[in-house]
């Protein structure tokens, strides 16, 4: 920093430099920094030298492979952090939102079956609804508490498993589903339904999306119900692994009923009661009153009640 005691001068500090500090301080990385801001490399070089300079710090350095922030960055992370947040939070509030004139980007993460589900129908309507609103779609990743907090999503849908206890963040149900029992249309051993000891013999399709057994598989195995497990793959690739063979799978309806004719599934009961699964919404707290994001949410709950069909039967008495 600077040895003069003499104020900063504030015409010298442009905003977007600590946009590019916060980007920098996050990823620690020029490269990484430059594609989260979508900006070319060479860009994010000029505006780290301009930090440089007007810090008189360096601000990264160069430790073996990694690049490491100095005392003097690391002491500026959470006051321009919050900063930002701040003056985004300020120049966001509005008494309304207009989905028909409001520009707006969404960032939204979501496993392949919320995708399927619930965002693939708003992206369809986005057009016509609010013309000026743009949706990012990520795919789900486990770290994506740290990415809220960074401020890199908006929103999350994941399964309510994976919200962890004790995290410091606004959550609602998004929707509920069932499992059904997927076999190709023409699948020579099935036919309307089947048994448990069928199910148990006929080779299996085990589905475990981002390296996790999807919460069919646990409720099986709690279960106790073997299966004869052949293929473990993921969401996307099960229905075409399915097609044309003699395995077998459990997927939540709405996502089998949205790829069926597509990819010659059959749905079928499945042969024993599985507990239904439930998606979630999460945000920060600081989203929670925007009246932008509240209408996604709005949106969110209007496509899971229109193609999200059903509701998970009530608890047995006792």
């Amino acid at each position: 920093m600077p040895t003069t005691n003499a104020p900063l001068d504030l015409n010298r500090v442009d905003l977007n430099l600590l946009v590019a500090f916060d980007a920098l301080m996050a990823e620690r990385s020029v490269t990484a920094a430059a594609a989260r801001l979508s900006v070319g490399q060479p860009a994010m070089s000029s505006t780290l030298a301009r930090l440089r300079k007007l810090l008189n710090d360096p601000i990264l350095v160069r430790q073996g492979r990694t690049m490491v922030a100095t005392p003097v960055a690391e002491s500026l992370v959470q006051p321009v952090h919050k900063t930002l947040t701040d003056i985004k939070s300020l120049l966001s509030q509005r008494d309304s939102f207009d989905p028909g004139t409001n520009h707006r980007t969404y960032s939204v993460m979501a496993t392949s079956y919320s995708a399927v589900a619930v965002l693939h129908p708003l992206l369809a309507q986005l057009p016509t609804e609010a013309p000026n609103v743009r949706l990012r779609i990520q795919p789900f990743a486990e770290e994506y508490a740290e990415q809220l907090a960074r401020d890199q999503i908006d929103l999350v849908i994941v399964p309510r498993e994976m919200v962890p206890s004790g995290l410091d963040v606004c959550s609602e149900a998004a929707y509920t589903d069932c499992y059904m029992l997927a076999v190709d249309q023409e699948h020579p051993d099935v036919g309307e339904s089947i048994s448990v000891e069928e199910f148990s013999e006929l080779p299996y399709l085990a589905i475990s999306p981002d390296r996790r057994p999807a919460l069919a598989e646990l409720q099986l195995d709690m279960l106790g119900i073997p299966r004869r497990v052949e293929v473990t793959t993921s969401f996307e690739i099960a229905p075409f692994l399915i097609r044309g063979t003699r395995l077998i799978t459990l997927i939540p309806r709405t996502f089998g009923r949205r790829i069926a004719p597509a990819t010659g599934l059959r749905l079928l009961e499945p042969p024993m009661e599985l507990p239904w699964a439930t998606e979630m919404m999460v945000w920060t707290k600081r989203m929670d009153d925007d009246p932008g994001h509240a209408w996604l949410r709005q949106r969110m709950h209007h496509f899971a009640d229109a193609y999200v069909q059903g509701t998970p039967p009530a608890p047995a008495a006792g």
